[in-house]
């Protein structure tokens, strides 16, 4: 299988959610089906089909995290430099609007738009991968083209 990057901190982070899946979530949910099965006839019972859902839902998270866990490539970002690629922090100006963004290029497991983590994948991150401060990108996006040019690559 392929390996999956991930910065330390993407690491750390799938680490502690499968942590607090096996160590919280699944108990409870244990003890909520548990507690349903006392109240009797189980096939009208909300609480109890809404804790197998639960459940369902949580099994199922934890072997995604468990199979990502087990194929990643853990990279040190504190170590690169030079031209964006994966871990790299760029920060861009919209040459259109003059607003400014700044977003981490990031494997597709930890990828978060709204917290600045950028899918390594994604038209944007394509656009970046090998450019340097100064250059200016165009991404087609959904909400037509847009131009960024790049203010400052960072490795943090």
């Amino acid at each position: 299988m392929e390996k999956i990057p991930l910065t330390a901190r993407g690491f750390a982070k799938l680490e502690a959610e499968l942590k607090h899946l096996k160590s919280s979530e699944r108990p409870a949910i244990i003890r909520a089906i548990a507690e349903a099965r006392e109240h009797g006839d189980l096939s009208e019972n909300a609480e109890y089909h809404a804790a197998r859902e639960r459940q369902s839902f949580v099994e199922g998270r934890i072997k995604e995290l468990e199979g990502i866990l087990g194929l990643a490539d853990v990279i040190d970002v504190s170590k690169m430099s030079g031209t964006a690629k994966f871990g790299a922090t760029v920060e861009l100006v919209d040459e259109d609007s003059d607003e400014e963004k700044t977003f981490q290029i990031v494997g597709e497991a930890e990828a978060d738009i709204d917290a600045g983590l950028l899918n390594m994948k994604s038209p944007l991150a394509r656009a970046l991968i090998g450019k340097e401060e100064g250059d200016s990108v165009e991404v087609v996006t959904p909400g037509g083209r847009k131009s960024y040019e790049i203010l400052s690559i960072r490795y943090i």
